[in-house]
């Protein structure tokens, strides 16, 4: 066990919750960041501003019926498989050989997964990675068993196990976003403040969206929830933080937050009870929908993701917001209301009237959220 054990830490496998909940899913979140969803804004931007580049065929692979076109955006977005498998494989520390082997098991878990295709490449990348890991550099023939052992193994189990992963993922996605359609308020709720939670977590809120295929209510409840934790850790934070804070948790993460949150996890509250408020509103009073890419349901205010992607499921809805059912619309001045009012400004005033009242309390005290 223990030569097991010394053969692991040889090649950097460390079998954690840390690695492959945290690091790799991570990453995996900004592979998909990369890909898709900057896919997806491209096309959006190319549509709505009628930028002939932009939406032009650039590319097209097949013949006939079977031909498959594509855009700028749409190449970017085809290579979501590939750029989240990378990304993970970035994350566990693997050797060139087993990474550039990834970008053909992401594609095919990707692929096979079907709308559960990025819980799909998260399971299966993590397995091929280490088994790749394992007998990198083992031989003498490394350049052709370390790509055979890893591409071999992740193809084989996107075949056998990624349509069974996609399909629980989307069916554990349209649960929520059916008892949210049902109970909104109460769903409202959940939703904001678990995936909000998540957001400040060292773990990715925007992969768990994309794994799960959130959009419509649900998807707006979680954007809500996500800016709720980011606006409102921004503006809590302003007096110790001015403004390098307020930008650099309002538009990069409030997962800077993590080590003060260790220390006194009472700072939390305003933002989880801003959350609880801004849920609701989202799903009850503006019926906001988050239609474009699920990534973007996790993404919050971190570089206006979360947002963007409540309008460019208003105005082009991507894929997997259709098959749930949404349809392009022409917003009007209620939901422009609803989107400044669920993802700016209610956060940030509520945030900033609990934590006053937490502060006078004492458990917020001076110097509680200062960043380092």
């Amino acid at each position: 066990m223990s030569t097991f054990k010394e053969f692991l830490k040889r090649k950097d496998i460390e079998i954690s919750v840390r690695r492959y909940l945290v690091d790799a899913l991570g990453a995996m979140a900004q592979g998909l960041f990369c890909s898709l969803l900057v896919g997806t804004i491209i096309d959006t931007v190319g549509t709505q501003f009628g930028i002939p580049f932009l939406t032009e065929t650039i590319a097209t692979i097949g013949a006939g019926e079977h031909a498959i076109s594509y855009t700028v955006g749409g190449l970017a977005s085809a290579m979501s498989g590939p750029a989240m498998a990378i990304a993970i494989g970035y994350a566990l520390k693997c050797p060139p050989l087993v990474l550039f082997s990834l970008t053909a098991v992401g594609f095919a878990a990707n692929v096979l997964g079907g709308a559960g295709g990025p819980l799909s490449v998260l399971f299966i990348t993590i397995i091929a990675a280490e088994l790749g890991k394992m007998v990198s550099k083992e031989t003498q023939i490394d350049i052709l068993v370390t790509p055979l052992v890893t591409i071999f193994s992740g193809v084989i189990l996107s075949a056998w196990w990624a349509p069974a992963i996609g399909k629980a993922a989307s069916s554990v996605g349209r649960i929520i976003m059916w008892a949210t359609d049902l109970q909104p308020f109460l769903m409202g709720i959940i939703v904001s403040v678990v995936i909000g939670i998540a957001l400040t977590l060292p773990i990715s809120s925007a992969a768990i969206c994309a794994a799960l295929g959130l959009t419509g209510l649900a998807g707006g409840a979680a954007v809500a929830g996500c800016c709720a934790n980011m606006v409102g850790f921004a503006v809590l934070s302003f007096r110790e933080n001015r403004w390098g804070g307020l930008v650099s948790q309002g538009l990069g993460t409030s997962m800077l937050q993590m080590g003060n949150i260790v220390r006194n996890p009472r700072i939390w509250l305003p933002a989880i009870l801003a959350s609880a408020v801004t849920g609701p509103a989202a799903t009850c009073i503006f019926g906001m929908e988050m239609n474009g890419a699920p990534v973007s349901s996790g993404m919050g205010t971190c570089g206006l993701v979360g947002p963007i992607g409540v309008w460019t499921g208003w105005v082009a809805p991507s894929a997997k917001a259709v098959e749930n059912g949404a349809a392009a619309i022409a917003p009007g001045m209620t939901d422009w209301l609803g989107l400044a009012l669920v993802c700016f400004i209610l956060p940030g005033v509520l945030c900033w009237a609990f934590g006053l009242l937490l502060r006078k309390i004492g458990w917020i005290r001076e110097g509680d959220l200062k960043l380092d």
